[in-house]
């Protein structure tokens, strides 16, 4: 029906998910009042079921997140016997810590949020920094998906003499290290960058040789991709 869970970016990946495990995808029915809240019922029993809700928390997030509380919770009150979020882009996730006075730690409050929703394990991919699988009082899974890009980069048959592994920032020299080894010790480079407030980096310094390569830029998420690579005489993956 119109305003369900099938009508969402996302369905296709979902059922691809529901096909590659041979299982059927469950239905809900997802809607909207005229004042934004969003209204959620499954249209089969869940009861005894280990449920998975697919939902990362991607722009719209604030919606998207609400949708995945409110599934939960509807979940567990239909009696399902398990319940994993799989939540492929956590958000909130770079707020981590107190960088400045008076600021909200929100991935902890997400964290919170999730479990007292009524959540019994969490799937996520790549957070931002693995502190804060901490955050949660129930289980969490963290995968990552290199695995799935060097296959990527594998099958474009690129030398390891042609690559460098770039990092976008000093605070993601050491995922990016870990990355090169696995291309063969590919070289790495790494972007020194200010940042002037939200959204708002500006270049300093490019440590490293990337003059005719193809540069793998390997971050955590991308947000605003307002990193400015003009000065860069390299192919960009």
């Amino acid at each position: 029906p119109p305003g369900s869970k099938e009508h969402t970016p996302f369905f296709a990946r979902e059922m691809e998910i529901a096909s590659y495990m041979g299982l059927e995808l469950g239905k809900v029915n997802i809607k909207r009042f005229a004042d934004g809240e969003i209204y959620v019922q499954l249209q089969e029993s869940v009861r005894g079921c280990n449920v998975f809700l697919v939902q990362p928390s991607c722009p719209p997030a604030n919606e998207n997140l609400m949708e995945l509380l409110i599934m939960i919770d509807a979940c567990r009150r239909a009696s399902a016997k398990n319940i994993t979020a799989v939540i492929p882009y956590f958000g909130y996730a770079r707020a981590d810590r107190k960088s400045q006075g008076r600021e909200s730690i929100a991935a902890k409050l997400v964290a919170n949020m999730i479990t007292e929703a009524g959540a019994n394990r969490v799937l996520v991919c790549d957070l931002h920094s693995s502190q804060a699988m901490g955050y949660f009082d129930i289980p969490v899974d963290h995968v990552y998906g290199q695995p799935v890009i060097l296959d990527y980069l594998a099958s474009k048959t690129i030398s390891s003499n042609d690559l460098v592994v770039v990092s976008p920032d000093v605070g993601g020299v050491a995922r990016a290290r870990a990355f090169a080894k696995k291309l063969s010790d590919a070289p790495l480079a790494i972007v020194d960058k200010r940042r002037h407030g939200h959204n708002v980096a500006e270049v300093m310094n490019l440590i490293g040789d990337v003059r005719g390569k193809v540069a793998v830029m390997m971050d955590d998420m991308i947000d605003t991709a307002g990193l400015d690579t003009s000065h860069m005489s390299c192919s960009i993956v």
